[in-house]
């Protein structure tokens, strides 16, 4: 077998017929992985499961939250002499008062109604508004931000798990591999595989890394906890890696939330200290944005949980922001406020203050995110998100 033949397609077929294929590993966490110009971090948490931003924030404020939430309604760590913050979130209190933690209330993508999940992951990745376009020629916002930046190139960017995360597919060229698998190959296999990625420029360097990582070892894995997924993605921030995105799942509360909405919390909160702690004097420079792909209902339902709603909450995080407060208005609980008389009103887009914060940290023109990251995207007033 010469080189010219281990094509991308002949890697697949050897890697299938040694029964190691990377894309039949066991699940891991999808993470997107990108270099970029300049010193700042981004990082963008992606929550599935529809994350109730009613729960995360809880408007104690709003009069008529007991009634519509009556076990969900809770008291909290106060924020500010309206919002209180969810308890099991109390970890993340010294970060809103030192102003590195802030919340946009009342705020979604543009889609509506229909309350899919994939579809709504979709939108919130593909950062879209109306009708998605075919998944063959579907990209992702983050991709798109790549297309903009100087000196980005193949090796630098990277989707890693078994899933691909759509917010980092499209143009921009990016390579895929799982890490955390335990790969039981014979050394003649590791060869054949080695020889198989060194054959192919696009493998290469990350095919080394997978095989490296891949192998049995004390912490060469990518952890699958939040605050060690977290602590991975923050020594890639320490070195070339400048965007990254990975995934936390357990939103989807239709029942018993009370009990199951915790655990997602805390996974939440392990994350953003874990990302804190990781980064260290680099925190100084991040931005951390925390979306969800739609809100949940205002009133709780039969069995203390919550349905597929619309308005929800963006929560931001990192040295870089202008933390301590909430950005954007509060829409109300009364019913002429809700939308479709069942959701929290959304007052703003949540890809205009994504798009800000694009063009601020990297210093984009706003006609370039509106025309490109998010074409067609209305971006309004700045809110200043950043310091």
């Amino acid at each position: 077998m010469t080189s010219a033949s281990l094509s991308r397609r002949g890697f697949m077929g050897q890697s299938l017929a040694l029964g190691c294929s990377l894309a039949a590993a066991p699940l891991v966490t999808p993470i997107a992985l990108a270099g970029a110009p300049g010193e700042n971090r981004l990082v963008v948490i992606i929550l599935r499961g529809a994350m109730d931003g009613l729960d995360l924030l809880r408007p104690l404020g709003d009069k008529l939250l007991p009634e519509l939430r009556p076990s969900l309604s809770g008291e909290g760590p106060a924020l500010d002499n309206y919002f209180v913050l969810h308890p099991a979130l109390d970890g993340l209190l010294p970060l809103w008062q030192a102003g590195e933690l802030a919340f946009a209330p009342a705020t979604s993508t543009p889609y509506r109604d229909r309350r899919s999940h994939f579809d709504g992951q979709d939108h919130l990745e593909a950062g879209t508004a109306g009708e998605l376009p075919p998944a063959l020629t579907r990209d992702g916002w983050l991709n798109r931000l790549l297309t903009l930046l100087p000196g980005v190139e193949g090796r630098t960017a990277f989707a890693v798990g078994r899933s691909r995360m759509l917010i980092l597919e499209g143009e921009a060229p990016i390579t895929q591999w799982t890490p955390g698998t335990e790969l039981t190959l014979s050394p003649q296999s590791q060869l054949l595989l080695g020889r198989l990625f060194e054959a192919d420029p696009l493998f290469a360097e990350p095919g080394r890394t997978a095989l490296e990582m891949s192998r049995p070892s004390e912490g060469g894995a990518v952890p699958q906890d939040a605050e060690g997924l977290a602590r991975f993605v923050a020594e890639q921030l320490q070195g070339e890696t400048r965007i990254a995105s990975f995934s936390l799942t357990g939103w989807d509360t239709h029942r018993a939330q009370a009990r199951a909405l915790p655990p997602a919390l805390a996974q939440l909160q392990a994350a953003l200290l874990g990302l804190r702690d990781g980064l260290g004097p680099i925190w100084g420079r991040t931005t951390v944005m925390a979306m969800t792909e739609f809100g949940r209902t205002v009133r709780e339902n039969g069995t203390g949980g919550t349905d597929h709603g619309t308005g929800g909450a963006l929560l931001l995080a990192g040295g870089a922001i202008r933390g301590g407060r909430m950005f954007g208005d509060w829409p109300g609980l009364g019913e002429n406020a809700l939308y479709a008389g069942r959701d929290l009103m959304p007052l703003r887009d949540i890809r205009a203050y994504a798009a800000w914060g694009l063009r601020d940290m990297f210093g984009l023109r706003a006609s370039e995110v509106s025309g490109v990251v998010f074409p067609g995207l209305d971006m309004d007033e700045n809110p200043r998100l950043l310091l």
